[in-house]
């Protein structure tokens, strides 16, 4: 397997799935962005052939670190070389930049595992072309859609499985996301408008990367998801239901056409959704996440409240208005939630930065990786406008 985002939430507790079964897996290349030192650990620990590192300004460093004899890779296009090659590529690159690594796995032919939401996101119709080179499969590892993935398996056929997203879905009637509704779950518009970074960081359930965190935060996060089931499994966006579930513990559901709903339960822990995309069609001998059916629990259910999370619905209209206009949501998102952590902008304003940048979409549907580069520029654009005049706003 290659890891790529080796360093990040997902690349670490990938690594731990990795040496809990050092006889299954082999880690032939690693690769980050910037995380030198952490980098260079891993390296002496799950013994690489090749290393990436993209930002070339610790390259000096990183080679001095390295174990002898490990073949380092730098520059723009780092990670992307290391996505060939192995016969299971993780891409746990954070945000856009994940796009190379993912159409270079699929192109290669090989198994994608992927966490990267927004490569499939904003490059949809290009990704889903690159898919269809024979051998290219993508197993989800975030834990909704694995769990969706895993329930569809109870319905389709191992070839069905693998034609996603062209499969005839007829017996499928939707597919219901669960959001644990972040730190902010039952709060009213009218309490939102002071939120702090240090609130919108702490998630009562997960632990993840700042970014993703902010996501979840405001709902982008499942908004985001919406449309990778749409792309994932080929479903219409009417058949993708979001409920809250506060404990985290049915991570998504399939309802059939007959009525019966299907779920995969699990106590929150990434290594599962890994394992399960790096063993794919085999299960892990490693029980991540076992539930203790002997301890009181509940579960409860309710719908998002659309009034205070207004992410949720600019990802459906976008993800309806299809073509490019994921990629300029995504990008304007971007923007917004680094603008936000940076404190240049309220948590409130985010939603406002990417409705008004999306105001001016414009494109059709992205005929090449360039098509969906611009769309991503332009959506980045138009919310860094909007982020300025708030800024300035806010500062008199």
């Amino acid at each position: 397997m290659s890891l790529v985002g080796s360093t990040g939430s997902i690349g670490r507790q990938a690594a731990d799935v990795v040496l809990g079964a050092p006889d299954e897996f082999q880690v032939v290349a690693i690769g980050a962005y910037r995380s030198v030192r952490y980098l260079a650990d891993q390296a002496k620990v799950l013994r690489p052939r090749r290393v990436a590192l993209a930002d070339p300004s610790g390259a000096a460093e990183l080679a001095e670190l390295l174990p002898r004899g490990v073949e380092l890779l730098v520059g723009a296009g780092a990670l992307e070389a290391i996505s060939v090659g192995a016969d299971v590529v993780v891409n746990g690159v954070v945000g856009f930049a994940g796009l190379p690594v993912t159409l270079a796995a699929l192109k290669d032919g090989r198994r994608l595992a992927l966490a990267n939401k927004e490569s499939l996101i904003a490059g949809g119709p290009v990704v889903q072309a690159a898919r269809r080179t024979p051998g290219a499969e993508i197993i989800p590892v975030d834990s909704e859609h694995c769990a969706v993935h895993q329930c569809l398996r109870a319905i389709l056929s191992p070839d069905e499985m693998a034609g996603l997203p062209d499969t005839d879905t007829t017996r499928l009637r939707r597919i219901i996301l669960t959001a644990s509704g972040g730190p902010f779950r039952g709060m009213p518009a009218s309490a939102l408008r002071e939120v702090t970074l240090a609130q919108a960081l702490a998630h009562p359930t997960w632990s993840m990367g700042p970014k993703i965190t902010v996501d979840s935060s405001t709902l982008m996060n499942k908004g985001l998801e919406v449309i990778e089931a749409h792309e994932l499994f080929g479903v219409d966006y009417d058949d993708v239901q979001v409920v809250v579930h506060p404990q985290s513990v049915v991570h998504s559901m399939v309802e059939t056409s007959d009525g019966a709903t299907l779920a995969q339960l699990s106590d929150p822990d990434m290594r599962l959704p890994i394992g399960y995309a790096l063993s794919y069609p085999e299960r892990l001998g490693t029980p991540f996440g076992a539930l203790d059916w002997t301890a009181a629990r509940r579960l409860d259910f309710e719908p998002p409240d659309r009034d205070a999370f207004p992410c949720l619905d600019l990802a459906y209209q976008a993800g309806r208005a299809g073509g490019c206009a994921p990629a300029w949501l995504n990008g304007a998102n971007e923007v917004a939630v680094e603008a936000f952590i940076g404190g240049r902008i309220r948590w409130v304003d985010i939603p406002k930065v990417i409705n008004e940048a999306l105001d001016h979409y414009s494109l059709g549907v992205p005929g090449s990786v360039e098509d969906v580069l611009e769309a991503d520029r332009s959506g980045r654009h138009f919310a860094r406008l909007v982020v300025e005049r708030l800024g300035s706003t806010s500062a008199t």
